[in-house]
């Protein structure tokens, strides 16, 4: 059965990137030492599906991140925004959560990374995250893209990990409480 990962990291106010989708505030002294289990979790999914704008933020890094196939959901962006080097590792889909999981099943697809803030909350929604690592930076930034969004009934998680480390950093994994 396919299942749905956030690994995310998060402001103490809530925010995973400024409101112009700026990161600058994820480069804490001290981390540069510290292994936050982000290569561990990467090595245990078969892809990444994204928002737009995230697509728009890791197509600004000098090099593109990864070496797993990647879908974008996306309404705005088409086939020619998509640069020729990326088209055999990336994909555009306008499909609902739901769909796109049984599409990626149907693929052999068994664990999906869901990355960006619209996305993950649309699959939170879904009932389709089955866990979430959630990296605390011991930073305030006051405003910005919330990790969380409007929900219509509660959505419980049970804690499986909590680690913390020199820097400041506080990594917490959640598992999706199952429905009694």
């Amino acid at each position: 059965m396919i299942t749905g990962h956030v690994f995310v990291a998060c402001s103490l106010d809530g925010f995973i990137a400024r409101s112009d989708h700026g990161l600058d505030w994820l480069s804490h002294p001290g981390t540069e030492d510290e292994e936050h289990g982000y290569e561990d979790f990467l090595a245990g999914i078969d892809g990444i599906v994204m928002g737009s704008a995230s697509y728009r933020k890791v197509r600004s890094f000098p090099e593109w991140p990864y070496d797993k196939p990647v879908v974008v959901l996306s309404e705005s962006l088409h086939p020619e925004d998509i640069p020729e080097d990326l088209h055999d590792r990336l994909r555009l889909s306008r499909a609902r959560p739901v769909r796109l999981m049984e599409t990626l099943e149907a693929e052999g697809w068994r664990n999906v990374y869901v990355d960006g803030g619209a996305v993950i909350q649309s699959f939170l929604r879904a009932g389709l995250i089955s866990e979430m690592t959630i990296t605390h930076v011991p930073v305030l930034i006051g405003s910005g893209r919330r990790l969380f969004g409007a929900l219509e009934e509660d959505i419980p998680f049970d804690l499986m990990e909590t680690r913390s480390f020199r820097s400041g950093l506080v990594s917490t994994r959640y598992r999706l409480r199952p429905k009694a």
